[in-house]
């Protein structure tokens, strides 16, 4: 310690005090006059070692009192339904749904279990509330880009996102396609979806069936990214090196001659990712939607 600065040592031994409790929270410590006295310092020096306890949070400055020891024991966040989802989001973002249920939510936010159910009352509602906080997360633009087919490319793909971001979200969504869980972002998102069809000359239940099967599609792809990811997170054990270890039993088939136009397709092909796969069935999808406007409007 001798090579430090002056302020370095006075404010090191004001820390030393601090955590052998000679000082406790809300102790007034020595103020730049008593700090000159006693280490034969300028007023400037005392100053600085006060400064730094307060940038690394040692102490504070209380109007009236002077400079206080700082209360640095860690503070529990709210319980709140807010917080309890945000907490189970990022907990299911890291390990799965799997990893996710009331106690070991109550672990995470230092809680005893039963606290949990002033604020949700089941699993269920959790997922619920889980949903619709991440489906929200996508930004909807008012009034959103002329023309139905800017406007759905932006839903499908603000879909996409939000999937990719919490794989866990589709299989919560897309537990079924016709009677889906309501959750108000899931109802927006339609909402917003429909509007692209305003003036199309389509039936009222044709819109809703274009749009379901939109958001089916999208949905479908990232159910199957899910299970991808949850097999990883249960196993430890990636989509790559499940496939490298099935490639002798591919390359097998392959060179067997049962499936020639299959191995004839595959030579040369690099491997396919799912976000490949996203951008090509998107356009064939709104394609198909573009075919069906074409025949309501000439009908």
């Amino acid at each position: 310690m001798t090579g430090q600065a002056p302020y370095l040592r006075i404010a090191a031994d004001l820390r030393r005090r601090i955590t052998a409790g000679e000082l406790r929270p809300g102790d007034r410590v020595p103020s730049t006059r008593a700090l000159v006295r006693e280490w034969g310092v300028a007023m400037a020096t005392a100053a600085k070692a006060l400064s730094t306890l307060k940038e690394q949070g040692w102490v504070r400055a209380v109007r009236g009192s002077g400079t206080v020891v700082a209360d640095r024991t860690p503070r529990k966040p709210p319980l709140g339904r807010e917080n309890l989802v945000r907490v189970a989001i990022g907990l299911a973002d890291a390990e799965g749904l799997a990893a996710l249920s009331m106690r070991r939510l109550a672990v995470e936010v230092g809680v005893g279990p039963m606290a949990l159910y002033r604020h949700v009352p089941d699993k269920d509602e959790l997922l619920r509330l889980m949903a619709d906080a991440a489906l929200g997360e996508v930004e909807l633009p008012e009034p959103g880009p002329a023309g139905w087919r800017p406007r759905l490319e932006l839903a499908a793909r603000s879909q996409w996102r939000a999937y990719r971001r919490h794989p866990w979200l589709a299989p919560i969504l897309l537990n079924s396609l016709v009677r889906p869980p309501v959750v108000a972002a899931g109802l927006r998102l339609v909402d917003w979806s429909l509007r692209a069809l305003s003036g199309t000359g389509l039936r009222r239940r044709v819109k809703l069936q274009v749009i379901m099967t939109l958001n089916g599609w999208v949905g479908g792809l990232a159910v199957t990214n899910a299970l991808e990811v949850q097999a990883e997170q249960d196993t430890g054990i990636s989509g790559d090196q499940r496939l490298a270890a099935d490639m002798a039993l591919l390359a097998g088939y392959l060179e067997s001659g049962r499936f020639p136009t299959v191995a004839a397709l595959m030579t040369g092909i690099e491997d396919v990712d799912l976000d490949e796969i996203f951008e090509f069935g998107l356009h064939r999808q709104l394609d198909g939607i573009g075919a069906l406007l074409g025949e309501a409007r000439s009908s």
